[in-house]
């Protein structure tokens, strides 16, 4: 694997900020200065940053279901300070998410330290179902009607696998939506162009996991079944 990702598996930084350390020469392979995009392999190579060197990550494979709140950035570092989704779970080394979320956005987010895992759930050719629940000010009912049908925006046509609107009252909707791209904001952006207003946006559902119960901030191990159908669907 590339110095990046074997810095990024062993939890010493994101891609990003590896590649500077690479940069800045504060990173050796086998006593060398280490070159950036040079192939690595951490159960052999000895790898040091700042002289100190860096553990191989772990074999076996972590994954975690957290509920994310509304208000925590889906990142490792935020520089405004903000709370991240790493400051939520216990630390393990190598530790990478599945899918963002933005910064309002609430609930289901997978974590795992297998990169590869979490890169194929995340592609479009996976076609891996996440289903949100918006509530919404709008007339629900024609926007479901008419998302059924595809949404072109300006990244591309949007065809939802499903669209539900129930009424909450009080002219709120709770404006259901399965989809398989996991583009950027793609349902914000998809009520906004169907001309509803989100008050609250959850993800319940990635894949085979389901948020449930999950109290917000709170994490979970995948069950039996649910760990099945994602290395399944990982790995095929």
């Amino acid at each position: 694997m590339r110095i990046q990702r074997a810095l990024a598996r062993a939890g010493i930084a994101s891609r990003r900020e590896a590649d500077r350390l690479v940069a800045e020469g504060r990173v050796f392979v086998n006593g060398a200065l280490a070159l950036t995009g040079q192939v690595v392999d951490p159960a052999r190579d000895t790898i040091t940053v700042d002289g100190k060197p860096v553990r191989a990550a772990r074999t076996s494979t972590t994954w975690i279901v957290l509920h994310k709140p509304a208000g925590v950035m889906t990142t490792r570092t935020d520089p405004q300070g903000r709370p991240t989704v790493f400051d939520l779970v216990d630390p393990v080394p190598g530790l990478v998410y599945v899918g963002r979320l933005d910064f309002l956005t609430e609930g289901l987010l997978l974590l795992t330290t297998d990169g590869q895992a979490a890169h194929r759930l995340t592609h479009p050719s996976r076609e891996v179902e996440r289903t949100y629940v918006a509530v919404v000010r709008g007339d629900a009912a024609t926007a479901a009607r008419i998302a059924r049908g595809g949404v072109e925006l300006d990244d591309g046509l949007v065809e939802p696998v499903s669209v539900r609107a129930d009424p909450l009252g009080d002219r709120r909707w709770a404006f259901e939506i399965t989809l398989v791209d996991g583009r950027t904001r793609e349902v914000r952006r998809l009520c906004e162009a169907l001309g509803l207003t989100v008050e609250r946006l959850v993800r319940t559902r990635y894949g085979p996991v389901e948020l449930g119960e999950l109290p917000a901030g709170e994490t979970r191990p995948l069950t039996p079944r649910e760990r099945s159908v994602i290395e399944a669907l990982s790995h095929a």
